[in-house]
């Protein structure tokens, strides 16, 4: 690894890139590199991004295993039959309750009574669970002396139900299963029926929660916490807003993006990631506007799951490091936030990125291979911009303020460093996008 004698990089905003066995390296503010007789001295923070990198990476490199599945209308009562066959008869069932008061869990609650299985329902899930959220779970499901868990819902119910399983079944708090495989057993037998079409939980080995008290997101990554099966069911996602239909469906374009640009992809999460993309450009903005389509609703749902299969594997980038924390500062929803900071992240990355970018322009149908790459890559963005723009995604966010910006620039820059992606950002391009997506004065 060699590097110029005597680099400093404490000015702010000041940041160097190594390459180092196909992973970035980079050196946060206040720290130094420097030669000293032939050996490069590494202090601080950098060595820790590395590792945390590279451990990350060689995870995720090993195949992950998928859920079994059930696709189309009526998905959701075939995994109830499928539940009663594994023998379960105590099951809890992790949702919020506007869903329920909605009745949409009715008809997967019956099928279950029908086939045996007694449910007992928690619905005290929040948007971004926080760790109470699922202390009070387990509590429940240990309290019914439940066999297992099943989520329905959109991603937080799904992330809450993944640690409350994983958390009883370790006789541990959500608190301890923050991490890289943190617990040493297995969760409790776990399910899902998503009800949005965006975050991909259903596919993940990741789940997100908050701390109570800072409001910082952790995150719970374990191939573990994957379900066992899923129902993709477009009869629970026909009511669904159109506000809502299109930011959680710009979540899953993210996922399809971000996946497919890092460094961490290969042949079956780019497959995943292409398609996922090609579906929601084709079908989100019919969502959008007739959501009763049940053809538009199962193509979503299906994107969704890709996106989540390939960011469980290739990971994600900049757009959720920042939208995460405004998540976490503001309570902005995940879906909204990576929407509108997804454009202004493409747009930084459109030449180092601009193979792939130019890819997925050309399966998606926006130019063809012929055509420079640069072009291609800034018809994706273009795209982009566009899909916000018919699906009414704001520009803009009255709730991010000036003086919290370097705040939100630190905790965006910390969560970045450890993603794989095209290339890392500066202090100014990442407060630059904060700054572009803040409401006029």
């Amino acid at each position: 690894m060699a590097l110029t004698a005597g680099v400093e990089c404490r000015a702010p905003g000041y940041g160097v890139l190594v390459r180092v066995v196909g992973f970035q390296l980079h050196c946060p503010p206040n720290s130094t590199i420097y030669n000293k007789r032939g050996f490069v001295a590494v202090f601080y923070k950098e060595w820790f991004y590395l590792a945390r990198r590279v451990l990350t990476g060689k995870m995720l490199s090993k195949p992950q295993p998928k859920p079994m599945t059930f696709i189309g209308a009526g998905a959701s009562l075939q995994l109830s039959r499928a539940i009663a066959q594994f023998g379960i008869r105590e099951l809890l069932v992790v949702t919020d309750k506007p869903l329920r008061e909605l009745g949409v869990l009715d008809a997967t609650l019956e099928s279950l009574d029908r086939c045996g299985v007694n449910t007992h329902v928690y619905d005290g899930v929040l948007p971004d669970p926080t760790a109470k959220v699922v202390n009070d779970g387990v509590a429940m499901l240990q309290a019914q002396r439940c066999e297992a868990v099943l989520a329905i819902g959109g991603g937080s119910s799904i992330d809450c139900a993944k640690v409350v399983a994983l958390a009883a079944a370790n006789a541990v708090t959500a608190q301890d299963c923050v991490g890289f495989a943190q617990c040493k057993q297995p969760p409790l037998p776990f399910f899902a029926i998503p009800t949005t079409a965006g975050t991909g939980s259903e596919g993940t080995c990741i789940a997100v929660i908050s701390d109570d008290e800072t409001h910082e997101k952790g995150g719970v990554i374990d191939p573990a916490i994957i379900p066992r099966a899923a129902a993709l069911d477009p009869t629970l996602m026909a009511g669904l807003p159109a506000h809502i239909t299109a930011a959680t469906g710009m979540d899953a374009l993210t996922h399809a993006i971000e996946s497919y640009i890092g460094v961490f992809g290969d042949d079956q999460t780019n497959q995943y990631g292409l398609a996922a993309a090609k579906l929601i450009f084709e079908n989100l903005p019919t969502a959008c506007k007739d959501g009763e389509n049940l053809e538009a609703r199962e193509a979503m749902a299906l994107a969704s799951y890709y996106g989540g299969l390939a960011i469980t594997q290739a990971l994600v980038g900049y757009v959720h490091a920042i939208s995460h924390n405004l998540g976490a500062l503001y309570g902005i929803p995940h879906g909204l936030g990576n929407a509108m900071v997804l454009p202004h992240v493409l747009e930084l990355l459109k030449e180092d990125a601009a193979p792939a970018m130019a890819e997925i322009a050309v399966h998606c149908g926006f130019g063809s291979a012929d055509e420079p790459k640069l072009a291609l890559s800034q018809k994706l963005v273009d795209k982009v911009w566009e899909m916000n723009r018919e699906l009414d995604i704001p520009a803009h966010h009255e709730a991010i303020k000036t003086e919290d910006l370097e705040h939100l620039v630190d905790l965006a820059m910390d969560e970045g460093y450890s993603y794989p992606t095209p290339r890392y950002f500066s202090r100014e391009e990442c407060r630059g996008v904060l700054a572009r997506l803040q409401a006029a004065a």
